[in-house]
C-alpha cells in the first residue's frame, strides 16, 4: 500500500506542476474590473512596458468595506508557472492589503471603489517582462478572482498585417494575420524552438491563436504566412448600448424602470448571420465607464439590472447562449447565460453593470463545450477587428520566458 501511494503521488505530483493555470471569474458581488495604464485603454487586454505603473480597479457592491489583498505571480508562455522565484521578478514584497477604496456617492446601489497602483510603496518594481497574474484574495484568505496580464520590452519588430483568407472556401468569412519579426541587433538563437507568439483578436485571450512557429526565415526576419494556421473567423462587428444616463433612454435602450435601482431594458437584437454585413462602429469588444452630470464616474455613476434579450429559436440539442465582452473578460459563466422565454419566444438574460458604454456579442456553446462565436452574428471578411501579436523567447539555457515584442493591427486596412 505505501508502495502504491508513492507511486500515485510520483506520478500525479508532475502534473500537478506542469497544469496550466485559468483566470478565476469573479463571484456575483464584485464587478467592473480594469487596468489602467497610459498606454492601456480602460477595459483593453492590459499589455504593458516594463517599467511602465499601471493600476487595477474594481468595485465591490456590498456596504461593508470589505478587505482585500493581493498577490503577483509570474508565468511562462503557456501560463505553466515559472521557475523564477519572487525576489528575481520583483523588487520589494507583495501579499499586502488593498488600502486605497472610496465608497459611492449619489448613486442607488452602494458599492467601494478599490484602487491597486502598481508600483506602490511595498511592490516596489516588476522587473521581468513575461506573463503575469495578479490574484486577489479576501480577509479570509480566500481568492476571490484573479486576471492575467503581460509586460513586454521591444526588443524584436513586430510588423502585423491583415489579409482576407488565402483559403477559398473562406475567403467570405476569414481574416488571416501575417506576421514578420526583425531581430535587429538581438541573437536569436534556434528560433524554432526559442520563439513563440500569441496572436489575440480584440483582447479575446479565450480565442487566441498560439504556438504557430515562423514559417520561414530571410536574414534576421522571421515570417509567419500561413493559410490556416493564423487565421480566425472574422465575426461581425459588436453590438453596443450605452446608459450614461440612468433616467432616460440612452444608445440601444428602449426603455427604464425604477426599482430598488434602475432597470434598462435593451431593444430585442435578432441574428444577423443570415443579413447582409452592414459596417458599424465598435470599439472591438471593450468598454467605457461613462455618466453625465458627475464629476468621478469611479464612485458616482451608478449601477443598472440591464436586460438582454435575443430573437433565436430555442436551442434542444443541449447548446447555450451567452452574452459576453471584456466587461466579463469574455467569461462564459450562468450569470450571463440566456435563458428562453416560451411565453416572449425570445432568449433573455439580466444583471447588473456599472453606467457606460458597452460592446458585446451573443455566441453559441454547443453540448461538447465548443464556443462558435459566429452563428448567431454570422463571419464577414469585412469586419473591423484589432489584432494583437506578442513574441515570447526563451534562449538557450534561459530559465523563462521573456516577451521581447509587441505588435498590432486593424482589419480597416484589409487587404487581398
Amino acid at each position: 500500500m505505501k508502495f502504491n501511494t508513492l507511486f500515485l503521488f510520483t506520478i500525479c505530483f508532475p502534473l500537478f506542476l506542469i497544469a496550466q493555470v485559468e483566470e478565476m471569474n469573479p463571484p456575483d458581488y464584485i464587478k467592473t474590473i480594469t487596468f489602467k495604464s497610459r498606454n492601456t485603454p480602460q477595459g483593453e487586454l492590459p499589455i504593458l512596458r516594463l517599467n511602465e505603473p499601471f493600476y487595477l480597479e474594481f468595485d465591490a457592491l456590498v456596504a461593508t468595506e470589505p478587505d482585500f489583498y493581493y498577490t503577483i505571480e509570474h508565468y511562462n508562455y503557456d501560463w505553466t508557472k515559472s521557475n523564477l522565484v519572487k525576489m528575481e521578478y520583483m523588487v520589494g514584497f507583495d501579499d499586502y492589503r488593498i488600502v486605497d477604496y472610496r465608497n459611492s456617492y449619489n448613486a442607488y446601489q452602494l458599492y467601494s471603489h478599490y484602487r491597486l497602483q502598481i508600483p506602490n510603496a511595498q511592490t516596489r518594481a516588476l522587473t521581468k517582462t513575461g506573463n503575469y497574474m495578479i490574484s486577489i484574495f479576501n480577509d479570509d484568505r480566500e481568492l476571490v478572482f484573479t486576471r492575467k496580464f503581460m509586460i513586454y520590452e521591444q526588443k524584436v519588430g513586430v510588423g502585423v498585417s491583415v489579409k482576407r483568407s488565402r483559403d477559398v472556401r473562406y475567403i467570405a468569412g476569414k481574416q488571416s494575420v501575417d506576421i514578420s519579426i526583425n531581430s535587429n541587433s538581438l541573437n536569436l538563437n534556434n528560433p524554432l524552438q526559442t520563439v513563440n507568439t500569441l496572436i489575440i483578436q480584440n483582447n479575446n485571450l479565450r480565442t487566441a491563436i498560439k504556438d504557430v512557429k515562423p514559417q520561414y526565415t530571410l536574414g534576421k526576419e522571421l515570417v509567419y504566412r500561413y493559410t490556416d494556421e493564423t487565421a480566425f473567423w472574422a465575426g461581425n462587428e459588436f453590438r453596443f448600448f450605452e446608459n450614461k444616463d440612468v433616467r432616460a433612454a440612452n444608445i440601444g435602450v428602449q426603455y427604464i424602470d425604477l426599482k430598488d435601482i434602475y432597470h434598462n431594458y435593451l431593444f430585442v437584437n435578432s441574428e444577423r448571420a443570415s443579413q447582409p454585413y452592414t459596417f458599424n462602429p465598435d470599439i472591438n469588444g471593450n468598454f467605457l465607464v461613462t455618466a453625465i452630470d458627475v464629476e468621478d464616474v469611479d464612485i458616482e455613476a451608478d449601477y443598472t439590472m440591464t436586460h438582454f434579450a435575443l430573437a433565436y429559436p430555442e436551442l434542444k440539442d443541449g447548446s447555450k447562449i451567452y452574452i459576453y465582452g471584456n466587461f466579463n473578460n469574455y467569461a462564459l459563466e450562468e450569470i450571463n447565460r440566456m435563458v428562453f422565454n416560451e411565453e416572449e419566444n425570445f432568449y433573455e438574460a439580466v444583471f447588473r453593470l456599472k453606467q457606460g458604454f458597452y460592446n458585446y456579442k451573443y455566441v453559441i456553446v454547443d453540448s461538447k463545450g465548443n464556443l462558435d462565436e459566429g452563428r448567431i452574428s454570422g463571419n464577414f471578411w469585412q469586419t473591423e477587428n484589432n489584432y494583437k501579436v506578442l513574441v515570447y523567447y526563451r534562449d538557450l539555457g534561459a530559465r523563462y520566458d521573456e516577451l521581447i515584442g509587441f505588435g498590432e493591427a486593424s482589419s480597416v486596412d484589409i487587404s487581398n
